[in-house]
């Protein structure tokens, strides 16, 4: 049920790797954690998880490596080359890895669902958000959503246009009436290293354009790690792919 490709993405100037696990069913396209690789999510089991899901067809499960994730938590470059690539690997995701999921799956036009926790969350919620042409739903878990203090510089344009807490507010015409066609679920426990005040945030900027989301706080009991993103991948599905 497991493939594994790698290839030289020109936009991030690197080798990349994208994994997929399952034959039939929804593609569910899930970021890792902010230093993770595309394989980190079945190291942590979120893919057993989801197996009988998997088995039964309903879903194909991608993932990529995090490239822009890495280059912040390794401080790669100077403050505006790692703005470059947060900007550089969203484009990636949109015109290399959709064209590869919608190959894989015999499709030109399939849509994708998204999903990631911390880090992979901010990446969910931009795909959605950017490009809501492709991306149908965004389970965003755990959410860390404002960037600015990793910078250590000034937000120049390619943070803008990367952000969506910074560029939602500014969208308009035939962009935003499609993205208000789409729906995000922003879920967060209020544990240790939670921050669900960062979910409500996005959760203003959406609302105030009209974007279809909803908060869930799973309490205090939750910390920001891999047992709350399993439960939560696992409750969601039916809400994402459908019964």
């Amino acid at each position: 049920m497991k493939r594994r490709e790698t290839w030289f993405s020109e936009r991030l100037h690197r080798d990349v790797t994208m994994a997929r696990w399952g034959t039939f069913g929804t593609p569910v396209l899930l970021f890792p954690t902010a230093g993770g690789d595309a394989e980190e999510i079945e190291r942590f089991h979120i893919v057993g998880a989801l197996r009988s899901a998997l088995e039964a067809g309903r879903i194909k499960i991608y993932s990529c490596d995090s490239v822009a994730g890495r280059a912040m938590l390794t401080e790669e470059g100077s403050p505006e080359h790692r703005m470059w690539v947060m900007n550089q690997y969203q484009e990636y995701v949109r015109y290399e890895v959709v064209p590869a999921i919608r190959m894989d799956c015999e499709s030109d036009d399939i849509e994708v669902v998204v999903g990631g926790a911390s880090i992979g969350a901010f990446q969910a919620l931009a795909a959605v958000c950017r490009y809501p042409e492709v991306f149908s739903k965004a389970l965003c878990m755990s959410g860390t959503y404002d960037l600015e203090r990793f910078l250590k510089a000034r937000p120049n344009a390619d943070y803008h246009r990367s952000s969506p807490l910074d560029f939602v507010p500014a969208l308009a015409g035939d962009h935003l009436e499609r993205l208000r066609q789409r729906f995000v679920i922003l879920a967060s426990g209020e544990g240790e290293a939670e921050n669900i005040g960062q979910s409500w945030s996005v959760a203003r900027v959406l609302g105030d354009q009209r974007v279809p989301n909803r908060v869930d706080s799973w309490g205090p009991d939750w910390k920001h790690d891999w047992p709350l993103w399993r439960n939560m991948v696992v409750e969601y599905l039916d809400e994402l792919v459908g019964e």
